[in-house]
């Protein structure tokens, strides 16, 4: 597959790295030769320097034969008209841009993007991407970090090893024998900084960060199991008032069983907007970092705070402070990945990072065949692939025992028929499963090897 990706800040040149990785042919474009250079220097793709929404511009980068143009600039302009030239010069089948503001997303105006007017074929939004990691994070309080795999059938939980944990110093073998009928496997382990995927032998100690993957319907018996109780999140306060405070804030109102939600915002003008669009939830005008505030909004009585301003370290700040005030659970957004190990020390207990989630969702939206989706974890060191498994696939037909996976691969679920089962050593991988694994990132170029067709399927 052809693709032009345009844009190569953090997102493009991440897509530009999982689609290079399966000997995809990539082209990257951005105005800044510097952003070119670092992506041409690190993967194996082709650069131009130049800006995307010029027609001579996408004609260097391949356009005339393209199979899919990827319009990830800071510039929603940018990228719609990219799409734009892409399909009326080029006929470019696909068309994808990443669009920020609320106005292009509105329901009403949808007829925007047919092939007639602005031909885009997926528009995908970060803020609305971001307040949908958050309310999962929202729904289950006891992990600090969580994605849903298998259309919803299977679920990754990041969970926090403590001292009263039950299952601490105990091999994970034995917890296969304990719990034979709980569908879940331990993925992946961090311990002092290293993350690894662990063997059958292997014990969880206190402090440790373990990612569990489990069926949808298990996860209450696997978060009690691992020590976490269940909560129900009834009381929130969301600390930001702007597109992702008032997208989480209005989606949770909605909800059937009603959440109280209180948003504290410091702008004036943005909170007068929130007030206006939300009905029952109640905004406070004001620095979510002030202790007085924070009592005012009832941060004691709260079950959880999230903390989305387009500050990082505010967010990080309202979230220590908030749970000094008496509320027990805190998310934190947090852009920069390498203020994500200063978490723990100051006890904030999940965080979402708006990257990988849309980096996450294009790469959904354009997956066809083996590899379905794919979520990042931690600064870029593992990946849980979801993937379907092709006749020519070197795992079809194999027990999963006999497979010859890397060190830092585990198989965490596996669809099979209309069930989701657990990935057992005797367990047979046919063709049209899919799987979902968990890939340290040194191990995922092998796990594509095992995941590409041969050249003869085509």
């Amino acid at each position: 597959m052809k693709v032009i990706i345009c844009g190569a800040g953090q997102v493009g040149w991440q897509i530009a790295r999982h689609l290079s990785g399966e000997r995809n042919d990539v082209t990257v474009v951005d105005s800044n030769a510097d952003l070119v250079r670092r992506a041409t220097d690190s993967l194996d793709v082709q650069g131009i320097a130049g800006f995307a929404s010029y027609p001579d511009i996408l004609d260097r980068a391949g356009a005339r034969d393209a199979d899919m143009v990827i319009a990830a600039t800071h510039s929603d302009e940018v990228n719609m008209v990219t799409c734009q030239v892409a399909h009326s010069v080029f006929a470019v089948p696909r068309k994808i841009a990443r669009l920020r503001s609320q106005s292009y997303l509105t329901a009403i105006y949808s007829d925007l993007y047919r092939r007639d007017h602005m031909p885009i074929d997926v528009v995908i939004s970060p803020e609305r991407e971001v307040a949908e990691a958050a309310l999962q994070r929202l729904a289950a309080p006891a992990a600090f970090d969580t994605e849903t795999f298998l259309e919803g059938q299977a679920q990754l939980l990041g969970l926090h090893i403590e001292e009263a944990c039950p299952v601490v110093n105990t091999p994970l073998r034995q917890l296969t024998d304990l719990f034979s009928t709980l569908r879940s496997i331990v993925v992946g382990v961090r311990r002092e900084g290293t993350l690894f995927a662990p063997e059958a032998s292997d014990q969880l100690f206190p402090g440790d960060d373990c990612y569990v993957i489990s069926h949808i319907e298990d996860v209450p018996r696997t978060t009690e199991i691992f020590g976490k109780s269940q909560k129900k999140t009834s009381r929130v306060v969301v600390v930001g008032g702007g597109n992702v405070g008032l997208t989480v804030a209005s989606t949770l109102e909605a909800q059937a069983d009603r959440i109280r939600v209180k948003v504290i915002e410091r702008n004036r003008k943005c909170a007068e907007r929130a007030a206006d669009a939300l009905e029952r939830t109640i905004v406070l005008n004001g620095d979510g970092l002030d202790a007085s505030l924070l009592a005012e909004a009832n941060i004691q009585r709260a079950d959880a705070v999230l903390t989305v301003t387009d500050d990082d370290k505010t967010n990080m700040l309202a979230a220590v402070r908030a749970k000094s005030e008496g509320c027990p659970f805190s998310i934190a957004l947090i852009n920069d990945p390498t203020l994500v190990p200063l978490m723990d020390p100051l006890g904030i207990d999940a965080y979402i990072n708006p990257r990988a989630t849309t980096v996450s969702s294009i790469l959904r939206h354009i997956r066809h065949g083996r590899v379905r989706g794919v979520y990042s974890i931690g600064d870029a060191e593992a990946e849980v692939i979801e993937a379907e498994v092709l006749s020519t696939s070197p795992i079809a037909g194999e027990r999963i025992r006999d497979v010859d996976f890397p060190e830092g691969v585990l198989v965490g679920a596996v669809h099979k028929g209309d069930k989701v089962v657990k990935p057992t050593g005797s367990l047979r991988i046919d063709e049209g499963d899919v799987i979902v694994l968990f890939a340290l990132t040194a191990d995922v170029p092998e796990v594509e090897r095992l995941l590409q067709v041969s050249i003869d399927f085509f």
